[in-house]
């Protein structure tokens, strides 16, 4: 089993490998404050118990939080404004939020031109979504898609694999990971892809030292465009 302590071991020394380097979710992080301001509603999809929201320094008053998951929203580690909701039919007014941001949601869309859509409605002019998910022109990802479309298969792989448990697995349908498909989701639903990155991670099937200089040398031969993660930021036009 490779738990998140070993790979974020791997992933240190990765990093001393290649200075620079820094992972997918540190990028993401950067991206989210790089958004912030006083005064800014943000709004958290996906929320499920904490993540990026613990580490902002932004008031709770000014953030919310969604996910269809009702327990995971009574086990949220922060004290913030929360709701049952999905991402195609936020129950939101227009113009209510500066910033949106999520992390591991768009590789789950079932529909995401709704999603998008409903993003663009609820954003203020000028406003930014901030996303990181699986890219799915990686190899790696191309094998998870299959698997996703028989999630409780998944959920055993991952909970064998990397002690993650089944009940945390959740159906993928990989329509919204791609930089084509990015790019069409924006020119439909009135967002602007602004800034997108890819980056390499090689920690997740380094089981073995062999295997994890194999994965090394696998991320360093991929095309940019097929690196395994996506980090971007959309706008809303500010028509002022």
């Amino acid at each position: 089993m490779l738990s998140l302590e070993q790979q974020n071991e791997l992933r240190e020394k990765y990093r001393q490998q290649n200075p620079g380097w820094l992972p997918a979710t540190e990028q993401y992080a950067e991206l989210v404050r790089q958004q912030l301001a006083p005064g800014r509603r943000l709004l958290d999809l996906g929320c499920g118990r904490g993540g990026l929201v613990e580490q902002l320094n932004h008031p709770l008053i000014q953030m919310v939080g969604i996910d269809p998951d009702l327990q995971s929203l009574r086990e949220h580690r922060l004290d913030l404004s929360r709701t049952v909701a999905f991402s195609d039919h936020l129950p939101f007014t227009a113009n209510s939020f500066d910033l949106v941001f999520c992390s591991w949601l768009l590789e789950h869309l079932e529909y995401p031109l709704a999603t998008f859509r409903a993003i663009c409605r609820v954003l203020r002019p000028g406003g930014a979504f901030v996303f990181i998910t699986p890219n799915g022109s990686h190899p790696l990802s191309l094998l998870n898609q299959g698997l996703g479309r028989f999630s409780k298969l998944q959920g055993r792989i991952v909970e064998r694999l990397y002690g993650r448990s089944p009940a945390d697995t959740f159906s993928t349908f990989y329509r919204a990971n791609k930089l084509s498909q990015l790019q069409q989701l924006s020119r439909d639903s009135g967002l602007t892809l602004a800034q997108w990155h890819t980056i390499a991670d090689p920690t997740y099937l380094a089981f073995s030292p062999a295997l994890f200089r194999l994965m090394c040398w696998f991320e360093a031969v991929l095309p940019e465009r097929r690196r395994l993660h996506l980090v971007g930021l959309f706008v809303k036009p500010d028509t002022h």
